[in-house]
């Protein structure tokens, strides 16, 4: 085995953010630009010698480059074993999966989401621990630290591996193995949700249409929808992985999957209709004329998750991100369990998720999952819902309607500002947070604010403290608004403003979304100044 030393020098800015690094592919194209962070990445986390690691991606356009390049620098840097999808496939759920299964230390999931793909779009990396989850803040921030100073990095001299074949080959002492990248996550889905009933509820006519927007859940949903389940060919759409998506945005809501909404929506519509997103971790629900927010999902979904074998037992609580609506802490104290309110960023749901505190998570940004993984995980979420519905022998919207009759119901949109010069974006923050201790008794419209803050979480498990997390303000009666800048985008920076208004069982519990918020948006911008600081008149996207 030679191992090869490349000289190098840092590249500012690699710094990982809520789901890893996310550059332009031109970026990360740059000479040793993603050996330089996969370096950083071995030089930092703890594993024992000759452990095992798993890699996998969305298959967006440069994956395989990335992955070709990262298998020769594990055999460098001392790794037994790398376990990499056929492909280069491995949604971010099932690598989660793998990872837990064959006891690996970690795995590199090359993904950028939802973002788009293709030669002139995005790109990312991320690393998980060994529990499956992304790595903590603390791992993290070590590996930009390496980064900052990084000047070599690893590469054993061997050739490109065969990605498409499953099987094993010695790459410089490092054995590599090609896994069949449905099977095993498939399996697990067989264990957790009741088939028989689903498979009878697809003979007795229940019907379904999947948007897998050309993205890595098509592979995962034809096995198990089409082939296990018995849903008709064709049920899963736009099924093929493609490195650009097909030229779409895979972000599964109304904007760009419109395609789904007006099939379901219209006068053919199937019973129920889901989509998932560029790496597999993110869910879109929609019935028959009745579309179901990610905030109302995770609720409904802990409602009656104990309709699925895997969750017979009961739940050992709820947990959420900040921005997501309280409807989920409406079932958890109904229920008698802890509702937890973490920061955006699923790695905040992982120390609950290993610690027993939590069972169900999610996030509104079409993020669901379980202690199943440690990852949310779209295709999860969708069998979820079909077992309900098969066991409960009820429509979407018949379940909705009954959720929100006895639980109230929490209005809720997410206005997103993207693109914005990342100076004005800071600005309104900064601007935002000054004034948050005089907006208590401030009224704006018919909305008098009760309190404002900077959200901060205390972690319950390992007491650390994360700060800065959101700007919220509240009103009187329960309504909320939630400023916060994402860490998602790859370029320029993109302002969310989260709306929400929560009705009493005995209001007005089906009105339109927009009619219900109005008040709220135009609070928004009373507030932060959004028009004044960002020159923005509308949103980009509402979803």
């Amino acid at each position: 085995m030679t191992i090869t030393t490349h000289q190098t020098t840092p590249y500012a800015g690699q710094k990982p953010g809520t789901s890893g690094l996310r550059k332009k592919v031109r970026v990360f194209a740059q000479p040793g630009y993603a050996e330089n962070f996969i370096q950083a990445v071995f030089d930092v986390v703890e594993r024992a010698p000759g452990s095992t690691l798993v890699i996998g991606g969305d298959g967006r356009y440069h994956n395989r480059t990335v992955i070709q390049q990262a298998i020769r620098m594990a055999a460098a840097n001392g790794y037994g074993q790398v376990l990499v999808g056929q492909g280069g496939i491995l949604s971010t759920p099932a690598a989660s999966n793998v990872i837990r299964r064959y006891k690996a230390s970690g795995g590199l999931i090359l993904s950028a989401s939802h973002n788009p793909g293709g030669p002139d779009e995005d790109f990312g990396i991320k690393y998980n621990i060994a529990n499956g989850g992304p790595a903590p803040e603390g791992v993290t921030e070590s590996i930009y630290a390496r980064t900052q100073t990084i000047d070599r990095w690893l590469a054993v001299d061997a050739d490109d591996i065969d990605l498409d074949t499953c099987g094993s080959v010695d790459v410089g002492g490092c054995q590599v193995s090609v896994i069949d990248p449905v099977a095993d996550y498939a399996d697990l889905m067989e264990t957790l949700f009741d088939f028989a009933a689903i498979r009878a509820a697809v003979a007795d006519g229940l019907t379904m249409a999947f948007d897998a927007m050309h993205a890595v859940t098509g592979p995962y949903a034809t096995e198990i929808l089409e082939k296990r389940l018995g849903f008709a060919p064709g049920t899963v759409r736009h099924g093929v992985p493609l490195e650009d998506f097909g030229g779409h945005h895979p972000d599964p809501n109304m904007v760009h999957a419109k395609a789904l909404f007006d099939t379901m929506f219209g006068p053919d519509a199937p019973d129920f209709g889901a989509a998932s997103d560029g790496d597999g971790d993110r869910n879109l629900i929609v019935g028959k004329g009745r579309f179901i927010t990610p905030s109302d999902s995770l609720a409904m979904l802990a409602a009656n998750a104990h309709l699925a074998p895997g969750y017979a037992r009961g739940l050992a609580g709820i947990a959420r991100s900040m921005p997501t609506s309280a409807a989920a802490d409406r079932v958890a104290e109904a229920l008698g369990i802890p509702a937890y309110e973490t920061p955006t960023g699923w790695k905040f749901f992982g120390n609950l998720l290993d610690a027993g505190m939590a069972t169900i998570c999610g996030e509104e940004s079409a993020g669901t999952g379980s202690d199943h993984v440690r990852e949310k995980d779209g295709l999860w979420a969708v069998l979820l819902w079909l077992n309900i519905l098969a066991v409960r022998k009820i429509s979407v919207d018949e379940l909705a309607r009954e959720h929100w009759a006895k639980y109230g119901r929490n209005y809720y949109a997410r206005h997103d500002y993207e693109g914005l010069p990342t100076e004005q974006a800071d600005a309104l923050i900064a601007a935002l947070n000054g004034k948050l201790a005089s907006l208590p008794g401030q009224s704006f419209g018919p909305l008098t604010v009760a309190a404002a803050d900077s959200f901060s979480y205390l972690d319950p498990v390992d007491g650390s403290t994360s700060a800065n997390q959101g700007l919220r303000v509240l009103f009187e009666g329960g309504s909320r608004i939630v400023f916060r800048l994402s860490g998602t985008g790859t370029e320029g920076a993109t302002l969310r403003v989260y709306l929400e208004r929560y009705e009493p069982a005995d209001g007005y519990l089906d009105r339109e979304t927009s009619d219900m918020l109005a008040d709220l948006i135009a609070a928004a911008d009373a507030v932060a100044g959004i028009v004044a600081h960002t020159g923005r008149t509308a949103p980009d996207v509402i979803t």
